[in-house]
């Protein structure tokens, strides 16, 4: 049996689609082999060759022993138009497979190690959960969760997406992309400029609120080139490309510093900033701002203060100069409290002392006074003494004699 026309068939399809002819072939005889089983007094077993050149087919029924070994083989090729027919739905059957099998492997060959990659694509599909996108030789899936929130995709649309994975599953290669991941901002913005993509101008990190704002910091190798100003491009030129494709996100450039108080300055624009304190132990910057440039440096549900945040890494407290002269004061007074609060205590303290050391003399007097006293007394005592002593006694023979009168009479 020959398949002169299938053959040239599969020449040609081989070299379309880059499928080998001998992996068609393989496929072909296996399909053959289950088509020669279903025809009537087939052996139940048998293999079949395939010569690349005349196409021509030949069966081969085989006896296999106990342990699967041949024992004995013979041709057993059908003829007639039967098994021609068989043959040829088998043969389109396997060449179908094996197409969308070459498909699949060739396009996970393209696309494999490709993550972080941008790519084009449009819009084929779109439901509450992916949407997906046609890239011209393969097709990408869209995640709600990697979509731009709030963003409207319609079909035919054209979008760019970043690779975030390559998977090569039985169904043929998924590509996963994502319009959400701050690198694609990065590779947006390396499409516009070319400074980027020779080195001159480097990007240090990104910072971004996906559908509303993105800061990019940028620092340059060459002292003639301002990276901020080569990001931007003349008029925002270049700037405005990425922005129309993240539609309408606004992208802040901010040029990298050193300083980190200066960079932080530059993070927090367009707010103009007064002064910036870092406390590196930490890791946090406390940053002063005119009353009216507060909200504007905060920016909306603090986005701003976010995303500066970010950039650079460290905590940021943003307080207004009102607010500080306010706290100042407010210390000043209590500073000015407890000092009189300690003086008056010093006070009470000295006139507590004062008054203890007073204490033991106030007890010391009345004791003079009754030394004083029993002074007096005794002088008393020894002058009635003297006095005793100084009057004559008596004596007998002086005494007048006090004559008896008788109450009887």
């Amino acid at each position: 049996m020959k398949l002169d026309t299938m053959m040239e068939a599969v020449e040609v399809l081989a070299r379309e689609r880059g499928v080998t002819v001998e992996a068609i072939l393989d496929a072909f005889a296996n399909a053959l082999v289950a088509a020669y089983k279903r025809s009537p007094g087939a052996a139940e077993e048998a293999r079949v060759t395939i010569d690349p050149g005349s196409g021509e087919v030949i069966v081969y029924a085989q006896e296999l022993d106990e342990d699967g070994n041949v024992v004995s083989e013979w041709e057993d090729t059908p003829e007639g138009e039967a098994f021609g027919r068989i043959a040829a739905q088998s043969f389109k059957q396997v060449m179908q497979f094996k197409l969308r099998e070459a498909k699949r492997e060739k396009v996970y060959e393209m696309y494999e190690g490709r993550e972080g990659d941008l790519v084009t694509g449009i819009v084929q599909q779109v439901d509450h959960r992916s949407v997906i996108l046609d890239l011209g030789d393969a097709e990408a899936i869209l995640p709600g969760s990697e979509r731009i929130p709030f963003e409207r995709l319609e079909r035919g649309n054209r979008v760019k997406a970043l690779i975030l994975e390559v998977r090569n599953e039985t169904k043929g290669a998924q590509i996963v992309v994502s319009r959400s991941h701050p690198d694609l901002v990065r590779r947006l913005l390396e499409l516009e400029v070319p400074e980027l993509s020779d080195g001159t101008v480097e990007i240090v990190n990104i910072a971004r609120e996906p559908g509303h704002r993105t800061k990019i910091a940028v620092i340059s190798n060459d002292a003639n080139v301002d990276p901020k100003g080569a990001c931007v491009g003349g008029r925002g030129s270049r700037i405005r490309q990425v922005v129309n494709e993240l539609r309408g996100e606004k992208v802040d450039v901010v040029q990298w510093r050193e300083d980190v108080g200066q960079f932080i300055a530059e993070a927090l624009g367009p707010a103009k900033v007064k002064d910036v304190h870092i406390d590196e132990e930490n890791k946090a910057a406390d940053v002063i701002v005119s009353e009216h440039q507060l909200s504007l440096a905060i920016g909306k549900e603090g986005q701003n203060a976010r995303l500066a945040a970010r950039l650079s890494g460290l905590k940021v407290d943003i307080r207004s100069d009102v607010e500080v002269a306010a706290e100042a004061e407010a210390k000043k007074i209590a500073a000015e409290a407890e000092a009189k609060k300690i003086a008056a205590e010093a006070a009470l303290e000295a006139a507590a002392e004062t008054e203890a050391a007073a204490e033991p003399e106030a007890e010391a007097e009345p004791d003079a006074a009754a030394e004083s006293e029993a002074e007096a007394e005794a002088e008393a005592h020894v002058e009635t003494e003297a006095e005793s002593e100084s009057e004559p006694e008596p004596d007998d023979e002086d005494a007048v004699a006090v004559p008896v009168t008788d109450e009887s009479e």
